[in-house]
């Protein structure tokens, strides 16, 4: 039984949340069409094969044959292609009246069950009560007594200790992505480049080769010549006239 007074389905377990399931020859064409078939399947223990689909799939009805119906059904609740879908399981009373049950996400292929408020508040004060007491008991570690100095702080001996822990956590690797992961975001990358090309550099336009060196050895040259030939003139300049001397009879 469960907190809205209907019993569970014998099917599956009290507690899945900490079960998934997938299977792997479906991952690569898994869309929209198929994705409750997908869910659907017998391998699955988050389906119940006495639910409303399965009665439609056997007798072969249109879906919207379901809203017509009462008893318990799956519908597909949410889309994010090519990521992830949602599946809600309801009991349906009226063709406007459902009550959920629960709620499971397929990402990237992999089926699982969202927890409900319950279990995710059960889940934080569990952390929490936790920590508050892994942090009471590392606290007492560093209590020391002494009969002359009385109760004290010893830091410096847990030093090793924290510089090991450090160590351990630096030597854990991570884990590697899988291939659906890689091709799903090289995909994603694709069209995100084909969407948003990226912008062109300008190219920088290459100066044309100037013969400097013979420009200066000519203009050198030309500047030494002018150079001389303003010394000459001044040269010439600066001269006194040549005396005359007087002519002997």
């Amino acid at each position: 039984m469960n907190r809205l007074g209907i019993a569970a389905p014998s099917g599956i377990a009290d507690n899945t949340l900490g079960v998934s399931w997938h299977d792997s020859s479906w991952i690569p064409i898994l869309n929209t069409t198929n994705v409750m078939d997908y869910f659907s399947q017998a391998s699955n223990p988050f389906f119940d094969r006495t639910c409303n689909n399965e009665i439609v799939k056997m007798q072969r009805l249109n879906p919207d044959q379901l809203q017509n119906m009462t008893g318990l059904e799956y519908i597909l609740l949410h889309v994010q292609e090519p990521i992830l879908y949602v599946i809600r399981k309801q009991h349906r009373h009226s063709p406007q009246q459902v009550t959920p049950f629960a709620d499971y996400y397929i990402i990237a292929g992999i089926v699982y069950q969202a927890p409900d408020l319950a279990s995710v508040l059960n889940s934080r004060l569990l952390s929490a009560v936790h920590y508050l007491q892994g942090s009471f008991e590392e606290a007492s570690s560093f209590s020391r007594y002494h009969p002359s100095k009385g109760y004290y702080w010893d830091f410096k001996s847990q030093k090793g200790v924290e510089k090991a822990k450090l160590a351990e956590k630096e030597k854990v690797k991570e884990e590697s992505s899988s291939l659906f992961q890689r091709q799903r975001v090289d995909m994603l990358l694709g069209e995100l480049i084909k969407k948003f090309p990226l912008p062109v550099p300008p190219q920088p336009k290459v100066p044309a080769t100037i013969p400097v060196k013979n420009e200066n050895e000519n203009g050198g040259q030309e500047s030494n010549n002018k150079e001389k030939v303003e010394v000459k003139q001044e040269n010439k300049v600066s001269k006194p006239p040549p005396e005359k001397k007087p002519r002997l009879n």
